[in-house]
């Protein structure tokens, strides 16, 4: 039914929006990795709801409970179960469209898809199913770290039609936008506050960068680094597309500028996004998603009901005016997730080749 991701590390999440709790089941992470409930507080706070009046304010606990796969602190090489309990649905404010399509949302095609829905929050499209690729990530970003120094930072690359004029990673985690231009900040906050009180929503670009990933993780063909990338973002909610690298820019660019020369000082640039042929080349893995404005809004949209029936559909509750800001900590996540599985199936093939020289620097 396609919950689940990946080959050699297999992620399941399971859950709704409005459910008694949501969780995962994190398979194949080698034994001997320290993991305790508190590694997971600083990313998922990150990602949570209310955390600023620019996000929906849903106040979720998002306590990690570890039901398996962690003994005495350590990884055992057997399934990590993790569980988040629910404790901030408030389902009665969908009762008015439990029988109404929202436009551009998901009733509809889940409706023709199982015959039924859950019109609580979503259900199952709703975006809390993310806190769980957020908590696997954090496993998989320790091990990356541990194992091979990668890195992995997200920032917000575009808010509506808003762009950095600077470049600061350092100023990203000291602002609710993960926005890399400090300066722009207050640019930002009026901007969502027009656009909130307007009821209206708009969509964001995220950048996502892994710093330090070997040469040789991805596969030639089928199991591209930059297609399970691809499909990695794509599954993310409210996601329409991706780039690895330049991406579309790379379009009017000649091959003599798009081309990554190199010298034995190292690579002169990087339009590719660190990856050539599917197989990471040793730069910096560069993603970057576009998300969709949010759907859910409290001004008026023409829709119908399960019966066939014209409506004017109004949804209540608590929305976010820009889902884009909290998907950093999701894209952070599922980066981090797709080159640990591409680490442990190299590992598992080609383990014994070990270095290969030359090595170009990133």
């Amino acid at each position: 039914m396609s919950n689940t991701f990946g080959r050699l590390l297999r992620v399941t999440t399971f859950g709704e929006s409005h459910g008694p709790a949501i969780g995962c089941v994190v398979d194949g992470c080698p034994p001997g990795l320290e993991v305790a409930p508190e590694d997971f507080v600083e990313d998922l706070a990150r990602r949570a709801t209310g955390r600023s009046r620019h996000t929906s304010q849903r106040r979720e606990a998002d306590a990690v409970e570890i039901l398996s796969g962690v003994h005495q602190g350590l990884t055992t090489g057997t399934p990590i179960a993790l569980l988040v309990r629910n404790t901030d649905a408030r389902s009665k404010d969908y009762d008015a469209i439990a029988e109404q399509f929202r436009p551009g949302h998901a009733d509809y095609t889940y409706w023709q898809k199982y015959g039924l829905r859950d019109p609580r929050g979503g259900g199952r499209a709703s975006a809390r199913e993310t806190t769980m690729r957020v908590a696997a990530g954090v496993i998989a970003r320790k091990w990356l770290a541990q194992r091979h120094g990668v890195m992995v930072r997200g920032w917000l690359a575009q808010l509506g039609n808003v762009v950095p004029r600077s470049a600061d990673l350092g100023a990203v985690e000291g602002n609710p936008f993960f926005w890399p231009d400090a300066a722009q900040v207050p640019e930002l906050e009026s901007y969502m506050d027009a656009l909130r009180k307007s009821g209206d929503s708009v969509g964001a670009r995220v950048t996502v960068a892994a710093t330090g990933v070997p040469p040789g993780w991805g596969e030639p063909v089928y199991g591209k680094l930059d297609a399970e990338l691809a499909a990695a973002m794509m599954s993310i909610n409210a996601a329409k597309g991706v780039e690895v690298g330049d991406g579309f820019a790379s379009v009017p660019q000649k091959g003599t500028q798009h081309r990554d020369e190199a010298t034995a000082a190292g690579f002169l640039s990087n339009h590719a996004g660190g990856i050539l042929g599917g197989i990471s080349s040793g730069q910096a893995v560069v993603v970057s998603v576009a998300f969709k404005p949010t759907s859910s809004l409290r001004l008026p949209g023409r829709s119908l009901d399960v019966h066939g029936n014209e409506v004017e559909v109004v949804t209540t509750g608590r929305h976010d005016p820009c889902v884009g800001i909290r998907a950093v900590p999701i894209c952070e996540a599922m980066l981090a997730l797709v080159l640990m599985d591409q680490a442990l199936r190299h590992r598992a093939q080609c383990g014994d080749v070990g270095d290969i020289s030359p090595r170009i620097p990133g």
